[in-house]
């Protein structure tokens, strides 16, 4: 059994091991290691996962591509239109996003739309 299956054993949350079951069969479909990674990161203990700020989300950002947070999206400074998918998101950093004329999403949305991962940036 692979390390993500072993973590995703302790896990309690339903919408998390369906999210980490779906990222993982659709990396394996499509070949798209940024949702094994996401998986990984999303399987491992919740004190490791990531609290980014929209400031750290728009230094590294590139425009046209969507931005995934295995883990949790926290307010700050943004000034441009992007589209942001986390596990979830604080009501100032969604409140701020939808603002700027971005896009707020969850992870499962994001998979429906671009399954291969094409244009997809982790920050962590």
């Amino acid at each position: 059994m692979s390390k993500i299956r072993n973590l995703q054993k302790r896990k309690t949350n339903p919408r998390l091991v369906n999210l980490i079951d779906l990222l993982l069969r659709e990396s394996a479909k499509n070949d798209a290691k940024v949702w094994k990674c996401v998986a990984e990161k999303l399987a491992g203990p919740t004190k490791k996962w990531a609290e980014v700020s929209l400031d750290k989300i728009e230094k590294f950002a590139k425009d046209g591509e969507y931005v995934v947070v295995p883990g949790k999206v926290l307010g700050g400074e943004i000034r441009r239109p992007l589209k942001v998918a986390a596990f979830s998101f604080s009501a100032t950093a969604k409140a701020k996003i939808k603002e700027a004329g971005g896009d707020c999403l969850s992870i499962e949305e994001l998979l429906k739309i671009n399954p291969s991962g094409k244009g997809v940036r982790i920050i962590i």
